[in-house]
């Protein structure tokens, strides 16, 4: 093994083909992918200056598609468009605009409906209000809320305005507020009195509060009043929200914004250092997210779609916003954890709503598995049409879980990859023209061009594992970093030229499709072969007693690296015996090369606020490190004080 391949050990042969009532009413059949696919590939700029025209609004046209000087790219290079202006504007003039376009739900209960109609007048009206606290186009808006639906008008009128909006998750502290206030030169915090999670009161104004005694370059924080907890409120500084809007104009027409003027910067963590900020800009994003969200989802007018991630990741903002509703879509939103007040709320929410497609995380999916299917059978799910995945690689046998017990095997799974750094999906099946195979992304979006190479730039054979890169810009792609020209072109760039790195492990197999097999570093190189921390992890979770796996490599004098994993368990007394046991299992499913060394029982695995193991820290227990790098993300810091003390006793 050379070169830098990555062996694989996982066979996975299973297809399943979209019913023929599916294909019979997709908008995109197999001929129909395979055209799209082709004229991107062979005309880029064409191709997505045709859609670009067609599918977004323009105050001034652009002329010229890409302008591409490696790492840099400008798309539609002297256009001028809004964000805004395309997902509600454009609907108002048509049936559309009394469509729902947000339908949302509160942890504990309470329900509102806006039409795009209403959406559009409240955004006016919040955009006024920010244009009276000063706010202009080029400023950075720092928005820190529960999910609802203020969230999202938060965004629209900050990209009404030309304000570059930086969404931080409802959760983060107030230490990580003041980090990303600071690195963005934020002048503004939008934030809310508190919000609901499994119960609790989550106190944000405080958090908030907090981090602006170290944010100097914020001069007004505007407050919705979420829960009625009554904080502390500035004089000069501190604003509620509804007394801003009230007078207020909702007449604020939309700005004309050159098509490169940042949209967002989201922020993520680095595996050292401060988090990085990652830049997106207006027409690009705005345009393959709205392209992606209908390819991918196979959306309908009259369809109901939930994607239950926070407008705090990359997902809300591209699949809860921009995506749907550019796309005209009728959006759920929903507040609170998916196990209050009890295990089956997710489902109650899909009997009542009658969501058609469901768009969710592998974390959330084995936490179903875990906590049993009895709180699914109690409930009617025959609205579902289509059901896809998002954030890590799933495992097959949760996938299996899925088609089956979610989908009653009629519901085509659409299992997405991309990045923060991506802006919008990358790979996936489009649901009526590509059978599945569970566990792979399968193939390439139209335009996007991905390539599985060696250390030293060479492409790997079939069925060998390489580095993941894309070949040729996309209008989405990340813009830079925050202030940080040199670190994104070292990171992303300077590896491979000409390629984007993106990070992952992938290996594509003799019929094309792709499958994800972890990020570079995490790696396990035993006795000269590299194994995907996946495909480990897979052929345990495929025991009946694992609800969940995170695999690392521990350094071991004799192999190189060893395999140590961590289980939680659905059942079954954990120790020695059930040890060998999952041993045994894994040396059945993909061979004795990758059986674990150390295997770790634990009742929660450290994560990050939006479901992605933290391997990086896991790692360095296995190894007894200590913990270093950035841990602003991780959901739980008492689950990795558990597991330390496990180590240490």
């Amino acid at each position: 093994m050379s070169g830098g391949q990555i062996d694989t050990v996982m066979q996975e042969d299973r297809l399943f083909p979209p019913t023929a009532e599916f294909v019979s009413k997709t908008h995109i059949t197999a001929a129909k992918y395979d055209e799209l696919y082709e004229r991107a590939q062979a005309d880029p700029e064409k191709f997505w200056g045709e859609l670009a025209k067609s599918e977004l609004h323009w105050f001034k046209p652009f002329g010229k598609v890409l302008q591409w000087n490696e790492p840099f790219a400008k798309w539609f290079v002297g256009g001028q468009t809004n964000a805004s202006y395309n997902c509600l504007d454009v609907h108002l003039a048509t049936p559309r605009r009394n469509k729902a376009a947000l339908i949302w739900e509160g942890e504990p209960g309470d329900q509102r409906t806006l039409t795009y109609q209403q959406l559009h007048r409240e955004v006016c009206r919040f955009a006024s209000a920010l244009a009276g606290l000063g706010l202009k186009t080029g400023d950075v808006a720092t928005i820190y809320m529960p999910m609802v639906p203020e969230l999202a008008i938060a965004m629209l009128a900050c990209a009404r305005l030309g304000v570059v909006h930086s969404v931080v998750f409802g959760g983060f502290s107030a230490e990580a507020i003041a980090d990303r206030n600071n690195d963005a030169q934020a002048k503004v915090v939008i934030t809310a009195d508190g919000g609901w999670r499994r119960g609790k009161l989550l106190e944000l104004k405080a958090t908030v509060d907090e981090a602006l005694a170290k944010s100097p370059t914020v001069k007004n924080c505007v407050v919705y009043k979420r829960a009625g907890n009554n904080p502390p409120m500035k004089s000069g500084r501190d604003h509620w929200w509804h007394e801003l809007v009230e007078t207020a104009s909702a007449n604020c027409p939309a700005q004309p914004l050159d098509s490169e003027t940042p949209l967002f910067i989201l922020y993520t963590s680095g595996s050292t250092g401060k988090p990085k900020g990652i830049k997106h800009t207006t027409a690009g994003y705005n345009l393959f997210v709205k392209k992606t969200f209908q390819w991918v989802f196979d959306y309908r007018d009259e369809d109901i779609f939930w994607c239950t991630a926070d407008c705090g990741w990359v997902t809300g903002h591209s699949y809860i916003v921009y995506g749907p509703l550019s796309a005209g879509a009728s959006v759920l939103m929903y507040e609170g954890a998916p196990n209050w007040p009890k295990e089956d709320r997710f489902w109650d929410i899909i009997e009542r709503y009658r969501v058609n497609i469901l768009y969710t995380a592998p974390t959330a999916i084995r936490a179903f598995i875990k906590w049993g299917d009895q709180h699914v059978d109690k409930h009617d799910l025959s609205s579902l049409r289509l059901l896809g995945t998002v954030g890590e690689g799933i495992n097959p046998e949760a996938w299996m879980w899925y088609h089956r017990k979610i989908g009653r095997e009629k519901c085509p799974i659409v299992d997405t990859w991309w990045q923060t750094e991506t802006g919008g999906i990358m790979m996936s099946p489009l649901p009526g023209a590509i059978a599945t195979k569970p566990g792979s992304c399968t193939k390439p979006l139209p335009g996007v061009i991905p390539s599985v190479l060696d250390e030293s730039g060479r492409p790997v054979q079939r069925n060998n594992g390489g580095m993941l890169c894309i070949s040729q810009p996309w209008p989405a792609m990340l813009r830079g970093l925050w202030g940080d020209d040199e670190r994104y072109r070292q990171q992303y760039w300077s590896k491979l030229k000409g390629h984007y790195l993106t990070g992952d492990n992938a290996r594509q197999d003799d019929d094309g499709y792709y499958w994800i097999m972890g990020r570079i570093d995490d790696v396990i190189n035993v006795s000269g072969h590299r194994l995907s921390t996946i495909e480990v992890e897979s052929a345990l979770v495929s025991h009946p007693l694992v609800a969940e796996a995170a695999a690392v490599g521990r350094p071991d004098e004799l192999k190189g690296q060893a395999v140590a994993v961590f289980v939680t368990l659905r059942g079954g007394t954990p120790g020695d015996a059930l040890k060998r046991e999952l041993q045994a299992h894994v040396k059945k499913e993909i061979g004795s090369l990758a059986v674990p060394d150390d295997i770790r029982f634990t009742a929660t695995l450290p994560k990050t606020r939006s479901g992605k193991i933290m391997r990086r820290l896991l790692r360095d227990i296995a190894a007894g490190k200590e913990l270093v790098g950035d841990t602003s993300t991780l959901e739980d810091y008492a689950a990795l004080a558990k597991l330390r003390e496990e180590e240490e006793s």
